[in-house]
Parts: C-alpha cells; sequence; structure tokens
C-alpha cells in the first residue's frame, strides 16, 4: 500500500514539474490512462526535470488527445513543443488534425509546418490592428450591449483573420479596447435584462385574429415523409443531380434486379441508421433516428441499426452500449436487434476481388501526398493500368499480411476528369494491423467507408439509403460503385442537418471537453447529447416532437 502511495506521490510531483495546476495534476494522477499516457510523454519528450506552463498544458493535450493511429510520428511533434516551434493550442490542433491524416505515411516536413504554421510570427501590432478593425465593424452593437457583448464571437472573428496570433495576446487586447469604448463597469451592465411582457390585446380582438388566422397545415406537415416514393419505383433511382453547374447521370435498376429485391422485401421500406462507435449520440441524430426509424414506422417497414464499424482504432464497446440504450429510451425498435458492417467483411472483400476481375479496381503504391497532389492534378496514378492478375495478387498479399501498414492500398478505378472530386479514384481498402473489436484479428486489411456503407446497403435491401447534406457529392461514387458490381441500388435521399446555434455539436470536438475534464462526462446536462439531455430532464417524446416539428428538407435548419 505504502508503494502505490510513493508511487503516486512521485507521479505527482513530475506533473507538478511540467507545471500543471495542483487540481488538474490530481485529477490525472486518479485517472489510470491518462497518468500512463502523459508519464510516456513527458519522458518522450525529455522534460522529466520540468518545463515552463505553456509547454506542459500542450504536453497534456498530446496525452490526452493525439490521435491514436499516428503515433509513430509523435516523437517529432513533442521536439516541435519542446523548442517552442509550436506553441498555441490552434497549432496543435493543426498538428493533430494533419498527423492523424498521415498516420501511415512518411511525415512531409514542409507540409507539416505549413499547415501548424510553424515560423509564422504574427506581431502585438497586427493583432492590435486586427483588434482595432472588428470592433470599428461591430461598434454600434457593442455599444448598445455594453459588456453583455458576446466576447465569443469577437474572439473568433479574430482566430478566423489570425489563427497562429499567441490568445493571451489577443485575450488582453480584446479586454484593453473593450475598457476603452465602455469605461469602467457599472451596475445596469451586471444585471440581467429584463423581459418586457407583450400586452395582450383585448379578448374579443383576440378572438377576431384567431379566426382570421387560422391556418390548416399543409400535408407535408402532417406527415413529413411524403417526400419519399415507395419502394417499388425504384427502378428509377435518382437519374440526375446538379453538382455546381451540369448533371451528373445516374444509373437505375433493371425490371429483373427490382423484382428480386422486392421479393425479398415484400415491398416493404427498409431503411437504416447506421451510427460510427466513436462517441456518444447528439441531438443531431435524433433527427437522423427519426427520419430512418420514423419512415419505417410511418410506412409499416423495417429499419437496422447497424453500427458503421470499418475502423477498428476508434470504436469502443461503451458506445455501442450507449447507441443502443439511445435508440431503445427514444422509442425505436431495430430490425434483427443489430447489425455491423463488420458482419460483411467476407461479403466485402469478395466483392472488392470481383471489382479487380472485372478491371474496376487497382492496387496503388503512392503515399497519401502523392495521391493528393495527382487528384489535385486529375493525374492517374502511375500504377492505375496495371494487369489485373497483378492486382489481384498484390490484393491478396495485402490480406495475408505480407505487405506493411501504408504501402498499398486498393483503389476504385472511376473518373479522374469527373468534375466531382468523390470519383478520383477513392481508397476501397487500407492495411491495419490492428484487431477488430467485432471481428477479432482475422483481418488487417479493412474497407473504406465510401466503398462499404453502398455495398452493405444494398447486401441488407435498402429501399430508402438517408443521409445528411454533406454526402451529397459521394451519391456519384455510391451509384458507380454498385452499378459496377451489378447490385441492387437503393433510392438515396439527403436532408439537412440539425445545427443548434451557440453549442457545441462536433463529436471531435464533444470528445476533447470529455476526455480533457472540462464537463462532467459525455451526460452533462450543459451538453447537447440525447444522454446530457435526458440527464437535464428533457423527455424522449419532447425530443421526437421538437425534430418531427423541425421536418425533413433539403433547407439549412438552425
Amino acid at each position: 500500500m505504502g508503494g502505490k502511495n510513493e508511487s503516486s506521490s512521485a507521479t505527482l510531483e513530475l506533473f507538478l514539474k511540467i507545471g500543471l495546476d495542483e487540481r488538474t495534476a490530481k485529477n490525472t494522477v486518479a485517472n489510470n490512462k491518462v497518468t500512463t499516457n502523459l508519464t510516456a510523454v513527458i519522458h518522450e519528450a525529455g522534460v522529466i526535470e520540468g518545463c515552463n506552463r505553456t509547454v506542459g498544458n500542450l504536453l497534456y493535450s498530446v496525452a490526452t488527445k493525439y490521435p491514436a493511429n499516428a503515433l509513430a510520428h509523435r516523437p517529432v511533434l513533442l521536439e516541435y513543443i519542446v523548442s517552442s516551434k509550436i506553441k498555441t493550442p490552434a497549432q496543435l490542433e493543426a498538428a493533430f488534425s494533419f498527423l492523424s491524416n498521415t498516420a501511415s505515411e512518411s511525415l512531409h516536413v514542409k507540409e507539416f509546418e505549413e499547415a501548424c504554421g510553424v515560423g509564422i510570427e504574427v506581431s502585438v501590432e497586427d493583432i492590435e490592428k486586427t483588434v482595432s478593425e472588428i470592433f470599428e465593424l461591430n461598434k454600434e452593437s457593442i455599444l448598445a450591449m455594453r459588456y453583455r457583448t458576446n466576447v465569443g464571437d469577437i474572439f473568433a472573428n479574430i482566430r478566423k483573420r489570425l489563427p497562429w496570433a499567441d490568445p493571451k495576446i489577443v485575450k488582453q487586447l480584446v479586454d484593453a479596447k473593450l475598457y476603452e469604448l465602455l469605461g469602467e463597469r457599472t451596475a445596469a451592465d451586471n444585471e440581467k435584462p429584463t423581459k418586457q411582457k407583450k400586452e395582450k390585446p383585448a379578448k374579443v380582438e383576440e378572438k377576431k385574429v384567431a379566426v382570421e388566422t387560422t391556418v390548416q397545415p399543409s400535408e407535408e406537415e402532417l406527415n413529413p415523409f411524403l417526400n419519399f416514393p415507395d419502394p417499388k419505383e425504384n427502378f428509377k433511382v435518382h437519374t440526375e443531380i446538379f453538382f455546381s453547374d451540369r448533371p451528373v447521370l445516374r444509373c437505375c435498376n433493371s425490371k429483373e434486379m427490382l423484382d428480386k429485391h422486392l421479393m425479398v422485401t415484400g415491398g416493404k421500406v427498409y431503411s437504416r441508421f447506421p451510427p460510427e462507435p466513436n462517441g456518444y449520440l447528439h441531438i443531431g441524430h435524433a433527427k437522423a433516428m427519426f427520419v430512418s426509424f420514423g419512415l419505417a414506422r410511418e410506412r409499416d417497414g423495417c429499419c437496422y441499426l447497424r453500427f458503421d464499424d470499418t475502423n477498428p482504432e476508434a470504436e469502443k464497446k461503451e458506445y455501442i452500449d450507449h447507441i443502443q440504450e439511445i435508440v431503445s429510451w427514444l422509442g425505436w425498435k431495430p430490425f434483427k436487434q443489430i447489425t455491423y458492417t463488420s458482419d460483411y467483411f467476407q461479403e466485402l472483400y469478395e466483392l472488392a476481388v470481383e471489382l479487380i476481375r472485372r478491371g474496376h479496381a487497382y492496387v496503388d503504391h503512392q503515399t497519401a501526398e502523392e495521391i493528393k497532389e495527382y487528384r489535385e492534378k486529375k493525374m492517374n496514378s502511375p500504377w492505375r493500368d496495371r494487369p489485373i492478375s497483378e492486382s489481384l495478387r498484390l490484393f491478396d498479399e495485402m490480406k495475408r499480411g505480407m505487405i506493411e501498414e501504408g504501402k498499398a492500398t486498393l483503389r476504385m478505378k472511376q473518373d479522374m476528369q469527373s468534375d466531382n472530386f468523390n470519383m478520383y479514384d477513392l481508397i476501397a481498402y487500407r492495411i491495419k494491423f490492428t484487431p477488430h473489436p467485432h471481428a477479432g484479428d482475422k483481418w488487417c486489411i479493412y474497407p473504406s467507408y465510401d466503398y462499404a456503407h453502398c455495398i452493405v446497403d444494398s447486401l441488407e435491401n435498402i429501399t430508402h439509403s438517408l443521409c445528411t447534406l454533406e454526402f451529397e457529392t459521394r451519391r456519384a461514387s455510391y451509384y458507380w460503385l454498385l452499378h459496377s458490381l451489378d447490385l441492387y441500388q437503393p433510392y438515396v435521399w439527403e436532408y439537412s442537418r440539425l445545427n443548434v446555434t451557440n453549442t457545441v455539436m462536433s463529436k471531435r470536438k464533444l470528445n476533447f471537453l470529455v476526455t480533457n475534464k472540462h464537463v462532467d462526462g459525455w451526460d452533462d446536462p450543459r451538453l447537447m447529447t440525447l444522454a446530457g439531455l435526458r440527464r437535464r430532464g428533457v423527455t424522449s417524446s419532447a425530443i421526437n416532437t421538437f425534430v418531427r416539428g423541425i421536418g425533413i428538407t433539403r433547407r439549412s435548419v438552425i
């Protein structure tokens, strides 16, 4: 027992040496996972004798937030931090983003430094000038609101113009500018604004107005699912959709293919709710559930709860259990209880082999940087036209673990001259020597979202593949792949996301708040997670009523 206490004391002393405040250091010692990570980072950075607080806080962020798929590059990042080449949270966030996208590739130093603003010094004069300009643009509203002005918006505008500016200097100058413009705080500045009661009109006139303005709800308000066609109409899935300035033609189901599909489904609606198990669900997911589960319920159909688990490094059982619980709490009952994309890994692999045999896929050896460069120039990969037999052999070697991570990918042979960047030979398979939480260690190659999701939709006989508008440009690839493999094509339709102003809706940012203990877990009532709303006392029926009232349209909803 004494040994454990001595170890904890030594660890606490180590954390205090790097400038963590006592409360943060003690909380960290109580968390075994973060303690292990931070201790490793401190030793890796070579600062066991201590460092200044700025460096220490950045090291703490590395320990709690560094992308797990890019550990090979962590020592390089730590050198940049210790040498103060990376010295602000904004630079560190940019580094995380860059490294997570080049996890299995060699690090291109010049691109890395450009992405992180290394060597860019923002002078106090530049910050002063920017602060003055933003205050001048917003002077009227600041004078009206005084110290009730949303300073966060001012900081956001400054960050947009000067992303690498020192946040401490920015805060000092903003505070000084507010004081210069407004003077000392008054008692009125500290008072909460009172809500003025609206005067009620006379009772007689109120009745008159009510009669005159009564409007019957539209059919779409009464039934928001009228947008979607009957499954029997899927012989003609979208034949065109407009991207920028021209229509992109689409394929459609043959009569024979549609008849075969209808024999399985009995003409019922089959939809799916496909979350990635990498975090807790938020209010936006409530709308996604309402759309997919709600359509199935409205048409007496079926909706799968399918976990999109193609990235073994991101998933946790905690998230899977939470998602199942929340789906049930909101009153939705999945068809066949639960499915996983990993349930179809064998079928997906066999279809990838078939895609190669048909001349629609090839094994590529370009690095991430080279793929990016070639896509920007609309150039074909040097390996695009390699013999089919060679790609089949190499893909088999990928599957058997004979090729290193990052040394080969399977890419779809699409259209490098298209106006749609989602047709630039997307990656279908990557090598990852990581055991899968659901499939175990059987696989060392994993399919990409762009390859897997449309095929699994088809294999599960989904009639309506519903998703948010950011996936609109991927519809071309979705139908291209199903057409290339002669598979049934679901009806794809995108709707607007549910956004709530002045709240955090990003899973990545929510994860940051939870991991760094800025909030009391995923169910903190200040968050717009569904667990947080439930803890706040919001009922499931209230949430469903709210999202139903918003409707299902392609217009932006805030």
